[in-house]
């Protein structure tokens, strides 16, 4: 009988630490299973940030290394000029990337640096209780919006991916939506393409991921990939924004 799916050799067999419905370890999975596929596992490097997503660490078999918050995008900056052989991406949730870190990834875009950013979007802070985050969408209850957030008191939500559509730096752009089996797919094969415009020294890559977060979401894990489908993408609509190669803007 032919073997159609297996334990990635670079995920290590422990405990996870996530919550049930959690969209990281699917994440991880993913990271494991493409950098077997391409042999790229010697030359990858990971920065990971403060928050939910610095656990990566924990389960991938790979050189890791971890930033201040909001810092990846420096951190692989030095690690990439250094080491340009390397596959350097970061690895960040949006409470980190689009809040503390906005400084250092747009800058990063704009040098156009030729790093990879993996961008968890679960619009809520996960790791310290729940907050809002700049990525809360309008009406979304959360410890520090609780009576969901207004537009006149919080602002609208930071779409940080048509903002750094817009800049020159960046060479491949796309958002997904982590709420099916055909969504895992589709972030897959946008992973591999974000590593091989940067193995091909093109520039920025960056891949949002919409995720669930059940416990801070207050809802069941089949629930939170419904609103994913039903809330999160009409904010943060998928496709591809970018894609010099095709001359996609």
């Amino acid at each position: 009988m032919k073997k159609v799916f297996g334990w990635p050799k670079l995920l290590k067999k422990v405990p996870y630490h996530f919550c049930p419905g959690c969209g990281h370890s699917i994440l991880h999975r993913l990271l494991a299973e493409i950098l077997e596929e391409e042999e790229l596992a010697e030359r990858a490097i990971m920065v990971a940030p403060v928050g939910c997503a610095v656990l990566a660490y924990n389960y991938l078999n790979i050189d890791v290394t971890e930033a201040p918050h909001g810092r990846c995008a420096a951190v692989a900056t030095g690690i990439k000029r250094a080491l340009p052989d390397a596959l350097v991406f970061t690895y960040q949730g949006d409470g980190d990337l689009a809040a503390i870190g906005t400084a250092e990834t747009i800058h990063a875009a704009g040098r156009g640096e030729n790093v990879t950013t993996i961008y968890v979007n679960n619009a809520v802070f996960g790791m310290t209780g729940g907050q809002m985050a700049p990525t809360t969408v309008l009406e979304q209850v959360t410890t520090t919006s609780p009576f969901g957030r207004s537009f006149e008191r919080e602002g609208f939500p930071l779409d940080m991916s048509m903002l750094l559509a817009q800049i020159k730096g960046v060479c491949y752009l796309e958002r997904l939506a982590l709420s099916d089996a055909a969504g895992v797919k589709k972030i897959k094969r946008a992973i591999k393409k974000a590593f091989s415009f940067q193995l091909e020294n093109l520039g920025f890559s960056l891949v949002e991921v919409l995720s669930p977060c059940p416990t801070n979401w207050k809802i069941s894990a089949e629930g939170s990939l419904k609103w994913v489908k039903d809330v999160m993408v009409k904010e943060y609509p998928p496709g591809i924004l970018v894609d010099k190669k095709t001359g996609k803007k």
